[in-house]
Formats: C-alpha cells, structure tokens, sequence
C-alpha cells in the first residue's frame, strides 16, 4: 500500500512534543513491512532543512479568502529518514523556525492543508490511504469529499489518528471562505456547537479514526475538551493503537547522546556513571536518588503541581532526594521553577527550553521520573524511561495506566497514583524513595524495565490491517 501521512510536526525535521516522535518513525517502520509511506509536512525554518538536500517536485497557487498564495512542494532528496519526506513552503506563513505559537496559526495551517489537498489532486495515481494526524490536518478529510475542485480524491480511504483531543483548532465560521469553494449543504461536517473546528470534521469525515492509546479512547467518551458526544456516536469507527517508540533511537546501548553506553547487564554502572555527570553539572548530590520532569510545563501535564510538590518533598523528607526539571511552557511556571534553584541549592536544579541531548542524559542518568499528567493521551517519556531502566512515577491515565504497572501488584515496575495533586505527587515521591532503600529491588525492577518492549512492530502491524480494512 501507498500511505501518505500529513503532519505538522515529524523529528527530527521539526518536533514540539510526541507527534513528531510518532510522525517520525510509523512511517519508517511501514516502509520496512514493505509498504510505500510518505510524510508531508510544513517546510519550518529549521536546522534540518538547512543540512539536507531538496529537489522542487511541484508548484501550484491557490486563494484563501481575499489572498492568493503560491506554493513549493519539495522532497528530501536521500531517504535520510527511512521514507520520503516532502515540505510544503507558502512564503510569509510557513517560512518560521517555530512550530506553534503564532498568531495567524490558523492561517498558517489551512494554507498547509490546502497545498497538500492541491498538490494531491495533481497526483497521476492516488495513494491508497491518506493518513492525517491531529487538527493541523483535520480539514483534509472535508476538503477531499467536498471541496468541488478536489472531489475525484473523495474514494481515497482517510484515517484520522488524534494525539491530543484538547486542541481542536477552532475556527469562526467568519473563515468559512479561507476553504476552497465547497458544497454548503455539508456544512454540518465542519461545525461543532457553533463554531469551525477541524477535530471534529476529521472524526465525522475520516473513515476510521485512531487514538494513541486504548484508554485514551475510553476516556474521550467523557472527557475530550467538549467532543465527548461526538467521540460516543462515532465509536463504531474508532480504534486505540498504542504508539511505539523508534528502539533505533532510544537504546541506550548505542545513544550518541549519552556517555557511558550501557545495556540490562551492566546498567548500575552505566546508569550511575551517567547521574554522575548530571549531578557535576547542576550542582546535585550522587549519592542521593534523581528525580526528574522532562517535557512541556503547562496545565494538562501538571507542570504547576511541580513547585509546590518539590518543595514538600524537600522539607518533608528531610532533603534526601535531587530534582532536575527540563521543559518549557506556561510562563509563569517557568518563573517560579527557576527561583527555586537559589533556595533549594544542591537539592534542585531546572533547564527552561528544548534541549534533545539534556533528555537522552536525564533518561540515561535519573532514577525515577515524575509524570502527573492530568490528560495524557499515550505518553512516550514513561517508555524512553524504562528503556533507559529509569522507574516512572506517573498518574493512573490514559497511555500511562495502560504501559506502567505500579511495583505494588504482581509483575509490576513503576508508581501510579490516581489523583493529580501534590499530596498524591509527593505520597508516590515518598513511596519511591522506600524502593530506593532496596538495591535488589532496584536491581530488579531496572533489568524488568530494560527487557520490556514498546517497540513499534506491534503497532504498526495493527494499522495495516486498519488500512487493509478500508480496501
């Protein structure tokens, strides 16, 4: 089969949380099953545009609203990433080195949508799925059943895979003229309680919609940010498939990132050597456990909890642990994560920004990480962590209650807790520490974590045979 993911994120090419992880490696993955996948995504400023080699495939223009937009489609010329890769560049909206975080975001990926759509059309075959992830490429479904100008695409099978239901791209219906000219009678497609919004077209348009865990879909029925009816009547078409992780990339046996290497049979000492040079650089003390957050410090991964949390834990339990924060997000978190560090010196260290090597280390070097997500559709640091035989520390929600087994119950490896608050934060910070006090336990349950597999065979596997449905 021809799949063609569309995305605004896949890593290394641009990445701002695990989309880009997943985007970067399902397709590589299918390729080696024998199938053709293809990713499109924005052409972002970024170092890796700059390191690789292009060649122009197609140009084509189109209106949006009272402008008009040329655009390139160019494709990466190695097969650097074990598939092929095409960007999309529309001067004056995709030309940023950032992902997000734009005030003509909505803009910015309509335009997107509308060159891939378009581009699409001028193909000499059709692909046999079209596979769109999250809201960013929620209007393609629409576009190709009801645009007039692309309605040949509309027996092309699309699947639609949501990430994060909490972002849905909402748009007013003041905008409806940014979409090529399309049949008004389906108006309904696009509208969710009064409004455009992309999320919810592609879950009504798509013809099979996937969530990143199988909690994950179970807890949409009562809690997706005002689509909950939505995702209860289209159940029939939805499914949960558990994401994977690149094993290429995240082994510590062979990570460039991280010094020494080390595999399940000498990870004590490959692992402390690694804290050790965690510890000398932010000011830490070996000898104790290393706690560490690592991800996008904002309100559904309870990064505000954080503070409150490391300061209990430092004073209730007399300083016998080190905490290390890498993230950056909410601004005000931030602030008060960094005026931590000089009144909590030697027991706490923070990195505000993006730092991809840093991660690779604090996985390699930590004993535990925290993860209180209030939403977390699937989670990938939980299993960077346990590849990295670090024990995660995690909320009992979605992907994270469906891969960690608290060590209490038989066979298990990690610390859940129910309740994001920083009482729960700091019980499962104390219950951690009185796992630390037993070497063999430790010993135990780090070789339970490095054997465990979250590769992406299993998964990739179980969407072919959803495309393979589709035919």
């Amino acid at each position: 089969m021809e799949i063609l993911h569309v995305s605004a994120e896949c890593y290394p090419v641009a990445k701002a949380g695990g989309l880009g992880d997943v985007v970067g490696a399902l397709p590589k993955y299918q390729n080696q099953l024998g199938h053709i996948a293809k990713v499109v995504m924005p052409m972002y400023r970024t170092k890796f545009l700059y390191e690789h080699d292009f060649d122009i495939v197609h140009k084509g223009s189109f209106g949006m609203g009272e402008y008009w937009f040329n655009f390139t489609i160019i494709k990466e010329r190695t097969n650097k990433l074990g598939f092929d890769l095409y960007l999309v560049d529309i001067n004056g909206l995709l030309d940023r080195e950032s992902v997000y975080g734009y005030g003509d975001d909505t803009e910015r990926f309509t335009a997107f949508q509308i060159a891939v759509v378009d581009w699409l059309s001028h193909w000499q075959h059709r692909p046999d799925i079209v596979h769109v992830h999250d809201h960013q490429a929620g209007l393609v479904p629409f576009m190709m059943q009801n645009c007039f100008a692309y309605r040949h695409l509309s027996a092309v099978p699309t699947v639609l895979t949501i990430h994060n239901a909490q972002y849905q791209g909402w748009m007013d219906w003041g905008l409806s003229n940014y979409l090529p000219n399309w049949d008004s009678w389906q108006w309904g497609k696009l509208d969710w309680q009064g409004r455009i919004n992309p999320l919810a077209s592609a879950v009504k348009c798509a013809r099979k919609v996937t969530t990143v865990s199988q909690s994950y879909l179970e807890e949409m029925r009562s809690n997706a940010n005002g689509l909950e009816s939505l995702f209860e009547y289209e159940k029939g078409k939805c499914t949960g498939i558990l994401n994977g992780i690149d094993a290429a990339v995240w082994d510590p046996a062979i990570d460039t990132y991280i010094a020494p290497n080390f595999t399940h049979t000498d990870a004590a000492e490959g692992k402390l050597a690694n804290k050790k040079i965690l510890c000398d650089l932010y000011n830490l003390d070996i000898s104790k456990p290393l706690f560490v957050f690592i991800g996008r410090l904002v309100h559904e991964k309870a990064a505000d909890l954080l503070p409150q949390a490391i300061y209990d834990s430092v004073y209730h339990m007399e300083g016998k642990m080190n905490f290390l924060v890498l993230g950056s997000g909410e601004y005000w978190v931030e602030q008060q994560l960094e005026n931590m560090k000089s009144q909590l010196v030697g027991y706490y260290n923070s990195k505000i920004g993006y730092n991809e090597k840093l991660s690779h280390q604090m996985y390699a070097g930590a004993d535990f990480l925290l993860m209180p997500s209030r939403v977390e559709p699937c989670g990938l640091n939980q299993m960077y962590a346990m590849r990295y035989g670090t024990v995660p520390i995690v909320r009992n929600t979605g992907g994270l209650r469906d891969t960690v087994i608290d060590y209490g119950e038989p066979g298990g490896y990690g610390i859940r807790f129910n309740v994001a608050s920083v009482g729960d934060i700091t019980y499962s910070i104390y219950r951690a520490l009185e796992m630390y006090k037993q070497p063999e336990l430790m010993k135990e349950t780090i070789a339970t974590l490095m054997e465990l597999d979250f590769s992406w065979e299993t998964s990739t596997a179980q969407y072919i045979g959803l495309y393979e449905s589709l035919k």
